[in-house]
């Protein structure tokens, strides 16, 4: 004898376990983590050590100028915070629908998955496009992120705007005069 044929797609999840995910739920963890490229290269295009773009201060250009380490990880705050509260404005507008806490979960994993790998390719743009590392700075980095808690802001801006905005549409949605009060 064989066992029905369960499908994720249309029947409701089996006793005991949560569904799996599908394609069109796996994409909240495939595109952030695929935009990280994108960010990583926009980083390293705006950021200070890199082409900077945003200040083009010749002086913060130079990646041993402890004055451009801050402005540096900052552009990376930035993109990150913008990524995030990107991915927070699309995940509004299915909070009410089934597995919206599978869809949140998947989208934070792939802003984690996305700022490191943002992170990464910045490094690699560096090192491919950027001027060599002067061996006399000694152990300098080049261009690096100082301040690795800033990888934490992609995956915890999407949490608090996706937060913020599922708690202002409760408070603000307004029950039907006609519907039946809840008990």
């Amino acid at each position: 004898m064989t066992l029905p044929v369960w499908n994720s797609q249309t029947d409701a999840a089996p006793a005991g376990g949560l569904p799996r995910p599908g394609r069109r739920q796996l994409s909240w963890l495939a595109i952030p983590a695929a935009s990280g490229v994108v960010l990583g290269l926009a980083w390293w295009l705006l950021a200070p050590g890199g082409l900077n773009l945003v200040s083009g201060n010749p002086e913060l250009a130079a990646t041993a100028n402890p004055d451009s380490w801050l402005p540096r990880d900052l552009v990376l705050a930035a993109l990150f915070l913008l990524a995030g509260c990107f991915i927070a404005v699309l995940l509004d507008g299915k909070s009410r629908k089934p597995e919206a806490l599978q869809r949140m979960i998947l989208a934070i994993a792939g802003g984690a998955v996305g700022g490191l790998i943002a992170w990464l390719s910045g490094l690699l743009a560096a090192q491919w496009w950027g001027p060599a590392v002067d061996p006399a700075l000694g152990t300098d980095p080049g261009f690096s992120l100082r301040s690795l808690a800033v990888l934490c802001l992609w995956p915890g801006s999407t949490a608090l705007i996706t937060f913020l905005l599922t708690l202002w549409s409760l408070m603000t949605n307004r029950p039907d005069s006609g519907a039946p009060a809840r008990p």
